[in-house]
């Protein structure tokens, strides 16, 4: 078989794996359920995946990692406002281009075990701490009240978490451009002092 035939079967049963978590949840999936969503052989899904946890791994770190990838720091010499906003911009349209992994992340990554707990609760506290340092950064600026960074980047993770939560779980219909136009305004009118 090619590479780029392995590297599309690859890709194949992790997005049919994504469809089976997000549907049945992490501990109620099997790995019997994946292989016929994919229409594999067992055998072939142990070519690729150690084991359920190891596939499951996979999906959300490549999502954990489009998400900090896609965090730009604001540049004071270009319009603060619009940088803001495409960055909640490219964070929410890759969570919500991607539904299945984000209602897995949501609400079936936690638990998993205490090291993939560890795993996830890292990549969190790295996004609150890019959060917390852009948030200082703009104190000294002044485009960001002041007040507590740490707690700040915590409010704004929590609050983008729930509404994701609602959107993505809940399956609450909202279109994507007014969920960043709304969250944009609600954080104007919070601790951001721009315009």
């Amino acid at each position: 078989m090619a590479v780029r035939d392995k590297a599309a079967r690859r890709l194949q049963i992790l997005s049919h794996a994504r469809e089976v978590f997000a549907k049945r949840g992490y501990h109620a999936a099997k790995i019997e359920d994946i292989v016929l969503a994919a229409g594999v052989a067992r055998g072939t899904f142990y070519l690729y995946f150690e084991d359920k946890r190891a596939i499951f791994e996979e999906i959300v770190d490549r999502t954990l990692a489009r998400v900090g990838m896609t965090i730009l720091r604001v540049d004071v010499t270009r319009p603060v406002a619009e940088q803001v906003r495409e960055n909640m911009r490219r964070i929410i349209s890759i969570l919500l281009e991607d539904r299945a992994t984000t209602k897995i992340m949501l609400s079936d990554a936690l638990g998993i075990d205490p090291a993939f707990d560890r795993k996830l609760q890292s990549f969190y506290d790295e996004v609150a701490n890019l959060l917390e340092q852009s948030l200082r950064d703009g104190q000294e600026l002044g485009i960001v009240a002041q007040g507590d960074a740490k707690v700040y980047a915590y409010l704004t993770l929590g609050a983008l978490k729930e509404l994701l939560y609602q959107v993505v779980v809940r399956e609450w219909e909202h279109p994507e451009e007014q969920i960043v136009e709304e969250m944009f305004a609600f954080f104007r009118n919070g601790f951001l002092r721009i315009d």
